[in-house]
């Protein structure tokens, strides 16, 4: 796989990575509240399981990986280029739900693209790289909002400084789909197209470090897999009750991760925070996971899984309401900027062991039959719950941020406690290839 390709997805990252937080300061700019921002997350949520199935399926069918790909680059340059064209909420939703829509459409696609025509052995490398090029691409995204906010006051109005964000980030996706226009590979031959098989695929990309900056700031769109091999009725008949406790408690802990990121904007404006402040948060909180993710790996492979990701979610489970207590007591000064840096700093660090251990959790609890579609459900289980848990945050956050956080951290705690429960059924059973999140 040539890299020429990667930095194209890589500059559409870049667009991504802003557009992620950029598009909810807008929403509150234009008069949005936090219920309304629970709306935008949710449709964002619900949005991407349905584009990476058929995406996946379409792929598959026509062969045309290549045509997806910039189709759907095209479908963010023009999504995030209007956004500033609008003055109401509602096509704001809607142009955002575009994005994520592409973006979740994309993302197996390139995964395919990525293990196309190569052996079957160096998969798992070329998804991590691909992994790799999108992850410092969305980082960069907010490192650009960060700066673009901090400085852009000085030159702009201040009722300007966010709408004209929209014109770097659009630049980055137009030249990421003409570099990808230019380099992205052919598409693969039909002996490649039959290796590719669903389950090689999720195979490869358990065994790759999977973990993407978006997932710790973003838990709304569902994570790279194949959803193509997925059977729901032979998965159903073959579910335990042990895997539907773990799932239980995998959408109460996602539902609460997202009923505390949905309003966060909006609170983080409200107790004083500018947008500067709130792009380097994010930020801050992105690059905590990102730097700790391979420590994370490392002790899940020596560590009690279940044991970690307990300690995990119920550290994460006082962070969040944590936030709600730090910005109205310091609010913007130094001191409070500090101590809030420093907690979205360990929710990232915890979003890292959560991130590895429920992919080798979901592998051990799984019967081997389903151990793969398991992996995919997981991933679509999380999307839902994001969608569930945004307008429940949102909801909640009209009345009280405090109760909202609180609420939000509770959810992640009655996971927490299932999965205690569930330990002595997550025994290390030797060798396995899942030792990866999806």
């Amino acid at each position: 796989m040539a890299e020429r390709w990667l930095y194209g997805w890589g500059l559409g990252s870049v667009a991504l990575g802003g557009a992620s937080l950029v598009v909810p300061l807008y929403v509150v700019e234009l008069g949005g509240g936090p219920f309304v921002l629970g709306v935008l997350a949710a449709v964002a949520a619900v949005v991407g399981l349905p584009a990476a199935l058929g995406a996946g399926r379409i792929a598959d069918r026509t062969g045309n990986r290549r045509g997806i790909v910039l189709a759907m680059l095209a479908l963010i340059a023009v999504s995030v280029g209007v956004l500033p064209l609008f003055d109401g909420v509602a096509p704001v939703i809607v142009a955002n739900g575009a994005i994520w829509f592409a973006f979740a459409a994309a993302t197996p696609v390139l995964t395919l693209l990525a293990v196309a025509d190569v052996p079957e052995r160096a998969w798992s490398e070329r998804i991590a790289l691909l992994n790799q090029y999108q992850g410092v691409g969305w980082a960069l995204g907010l490192l650009l909002g960060a700066v673009w906010t901090a400085l852009g006051a000085r030159f702009l109005p201040a009722d300007a400084v966010i709408r004209w964000l929209f014109v770097p980030l659009t630049a980055c996706a137009v030249l990421g789909l003409g570099l990808g226009i230019r380099t992205l590979p052919a598409d693969p031959s039909p002996g490649a197209d039959r290796r590719a098989s669903g389950t090689r695929v999720r195979r490869a990309i358990r065994a790759a470090d999977r973990f993407s900056v978006r997932s710790a700031t973003f838990p709304f769109t569902p994570g790279r897999t194949d959803f193509r091999g997925l059977h729901p009725r032979r998965f159903v008949e073959r579910f335990t009750p042990v895997l539907a406790a773990y799932f239980a408690a995998v959408f109460c802990f996602f539902a609460g991760f997202s009923a505390f990121f949905a309003p966060l904007p909006a609170f983080l404006t409200e107790v004083g925070f500018g947008s500067d402040g709130v792009f380097a948060l994010y930020l801050v909180n992105s690059l905590g996971a990102a730097v700790f993710f391979g420590a994370a790996g490392r002790l899940s492979a020596d560590r009690d899984v279940a044991l970690l990701q307990v300690a995990s979610l119920s550290t994460r489970a006082i962070a969040l309401p944590a936030v709600a207590l730090v910005g109205t007591a310091w609010g913007a000064a130094a001191l409070g900027f500090g101590v809030a840096a420093a907690v979205f700093t360990l929710i990232g660090v915890t979003w890292a062991v959560i991130a590895v251990t429920a992919g080798t959790l979901v592998t051990r609890l799984a019967p081997a039959a389903i151990r793969g579609e398991a992996l995919g459900m997981y991933a679509a289980l999380g999307a839902l719950a994001g969608g569930v848990g945004s307008v429940f945050g949102g909801w909640l956050a009209v009345v009280s941020y405090a109760v909202a956080f609180g609420a939000a951290g509770g959810l992640v705690l009655v996971g927490a406690a299932v999965v205690f429960l569930l330990r002595r059924h997550a025994g290390d059973p030797g060798p396995t290839d899942g030792r990866r999140a999806v």
